[in-house]
């Protein structure tokens, strides 16, 4: 093949290119007047503009490149408490691509309550048997008893007469995020230095190569981070175990080496292609910082725990393609897919493979791997790496200057709460968005299915598991949460289908105002508001008599409905000329009455009329839903919590 130029393609000449100015001149006058910033910029969590349109990227910008160019691996997690089923799964992934086993013993945040239940070698083999470890990767989530759990399969390895030179493992060891998680750290930090020194130079003494310590991310973005954060705790996370391991007498190129990092993919594409860029862009300066020469960190990357739904479960399809896709783009070392099955519980096998298939897709057939760094050179990709990057070093900076009782770094920033306060800040700040429904989560508070399949998982989440209190602990910290965006919506459908369990499931009566075309978009919108809580909210054609409402038609298909709330539905027009006298009539059989829509000048009438409450566009939707249940309940109460 010839290579062809800009120059061999003459048509590409044939239209001026337009000048930003030129562009921006037509944008306003489609604007009329309308505020640009208002109507076209967006900003994100960390305050990140969002521009309309970028210019290509020019300048010889450093590339965030991997180790090794290729394929990303495919990583599947071994999760199952039973060794003999574990193993069945593990068997079944490796089968089906998987190249890479992510092992989560009991107790790993990753595990869900569940997790591989192995204590001794004999154990951990059963679970393992028939998994060649020279031919395939392994890894483990980060969990109270890593450093157990990484010298058990350290002797397993060994046992079956393995040097450790001929297997890739990556030990998972993370103290720092499990004190996150679990609000405890046994030993102080010079001895947590000590123990991971040891650790580390037990397992090179068999020819371990690493690497030994995770820099993970998950702790943090299910507690609330932002793409900054999340950055911002990693780094600071692996500076804390570089200064650990020098303390120890370990060379800081040789600590540098025993660190990877594991970032969330979550389903805002750019974001997570910036993010991920932006981590292998700070990690090499943090390196020149130590005076080290620059080596790629080896990142894997998983799909967001917290973008997870429980209901409409299959839309989770949907989000672990965009992240995996994302993670691929944005140049993970390996990527682990949630099975979309696993907020209701353990997953099954089939729930596995499609997890695993949308990588292989992704790898075999769109083929992301043949090209190392995708978005190197696109002007949007480039803004938002360099803005994450900025962003990311200030949060670690911010990390770096926090202390508590002599501990500085990101443990002392957990020790004096800077962290819980701004996570819970930027949780706030999320669940308004996801409660007014500015952020939507389709499936759940838009598009509900009341009507959806239920899917197979292995076993149902287990109950809250009460952590024996360490009475011993070192360091004590408030634990971060880990939650799901998707739970305030999840938690009223649940309270919904227990009535309906026990007779009809709560209802609400769309009363319709004038014909079809013009009570059709709020009753749109209203069904789907209330349907979002689980309340059905069946509409028909109408009560129109001649473009008006037969208001004793309205009034006898509510007392038939047996509901108790009623919404009245029409247009602007509508609710002027008839929203008071419906109003009125459904007072009189006995109605609560809400209306889709803001009132404006005619609220008082409304009210007077017996109008209730009004819903719009930008209403508290889980507010307003948990009345709604209220009212519509034969207990007259929900619980709000």
């Amino acid at each position: 093949m010839t290579s062809t130029s800009l120059a061999d393609l003459p048509y590409m000449g044939a239209f001026a290119t337009p000048a930003g100015e030129q562009w921006r001149s037509a944008v306003d006058k489609v604007l009329k007047g309308a505020d640009f910033e208002k109507k076209l910029v967006g900003r994100t969590a960390d305050g990140i503009r969002i521009e309309p349109l970028y210019p290509a990227a020019t300048g010889s910008a450093a590339r965030p490149l991997r180790q090794q160019q290729g394929r990303w691996h495919v990583a599947a997690r071994v999760d199952h408490p039973e060794p003999a089923e574990a193993n069945r799964l593990a068997l079944a992934e490796l089968e089906g691509g998987a190249d890479w086993l992510s092992l989560s013993f009991v107790g790993a945040a990753a595990a869900r309550g569940f997790g591989l239940a192995a204590k001794t070698v004999a154990e951990l083999d059963a679970a393992l048997s028939g998994v060649m470890f020279d031919l395939v990767r392994l890894r483990l989530d980060p969990a109270p008893g890593a450093r157990r759990n990484a010298l058990l399969l350290a002797d397993l390895v060994e046992s079956r007469g393995l040097a450790g030179d001929a297997v890739e493992i990556d030990f998972g060891m993370d103290p720092i995020g499990a004190l996150a998680s679990s609000g405890t750290l046994s030993v102080s930090l010079p001895e947590l230095g000590q123990n991971l020194a040891e650790t580390i130079g037990a397992l090179k003494a068999h020819g371990f190569r690493g690497p030994f310590l995770a820099a993970d991310g998950r702790p943090w973005h299910e507690a609330g981070a932002t793409e900054a954060q999340e950055l911002g705790a990693v780094l600071a996370t692996a500076v804390t175990y570089l200064r650990l391991l020098e303390a120890q007498g370990m060379p800081l190129a040789k600590a540098r080496d025993a660190i990877s990092f594991t970032l969330v993919a979550d389903t805002d594409e750019f974001l997570t292609v910036a993010k991920l860029r932006a981590a292998r862009l700070l990690w090499d300066r943090v390196q020149q910082a130590c005076g080290l020469e620059a080596r790629p960190v080896f990142i894997h990357a998983e799909t967001a725990w917290r973008s997870l739904t429980g209901r409409d479960p299959h839309v989770n399809l949907l989000r672990g393609t965009v992240a995996t896709f994302s993670a691929g783009v944005g140049g993970a070392d390996s990527i682990g897919v949630q099975p979309f099955t696993a907020a209701l519980g353990l997953p099954d096998a089939f729930a596995r493979r499609i997890a695993r298939n949308t990588q292989l897709i992704l790898l075999e057939e769109a083929n992301l791997w043949r090209v190392a760094d995708p978005a190197a050179g696109a002007g949007g990709f480039e803004a938002l790496t360099q803005a994450l990057c900025q962003q990311g070093w200030r949060k670690l900076q911010d990390l770096e200057a926090e202390s508590a009782e002599g501990i500085s770094g990101i443990v002392g920033a957990l020790a004096n709460g800077h962290v819980q306060q701004g996570l819970a800040r930027e949780r706030a700040s999320r669940a308004k968005a996801i409660a007014t429904r500015r952020e939507p989560i389709t499936g759940t508070s838009e598009f509900p299915n009341l009507a959806e399949a239920v899917v197979a998982v292995l076993a149902p989440p287990p109950g809250p598991r009460q952590a024996a209190p360490d009475s011993d602990a070192a360091i004590r910290v408030e634990a971060l949460p880990s939650l799901r965006l998707a739970e305030p919506y999840e938690a009223l459908r649940t309270q919904s289908d227990i009535v309906a369990a026990t007779g009809a499931r709560p209802s609400v009566f769309l009363a319709t105002l004038g014909n079809i075309a013009a009570f059709t978009a709020r009753s749109g919108f209203a069904r789907n508001l209330f349907e979002a809580g689980g309340l059905a909210a069946p509409s028909g054609d109408g009560f129109a008599d001649d473009d008006k409402t037969d208001l004793a038609a309205l009034v006898a298909a509510f007392k038939a409905s047996g509901a108790k709330l009623a919404c009245l539905c029409g247009s602007d027009e509508g609710y002027a000329a008839e929203a008071t006298q419906a109003a009125k009539a459904l007072a009189e059989a006995g109605a609560t009455i809400w209306l889709a829509g803001r009132p404006g000048e005619l609220e008082g009438r409304l009210r007077e009329a017996g109008v209730e409450n009004f819903v719009f566009a930008g209403t508290d939707a889980v507010a307003a839903l948990q009345d709604a249940l209220a009212i519509t309940t034969s207990s007259g109460q929900v619980d709000k919590e």
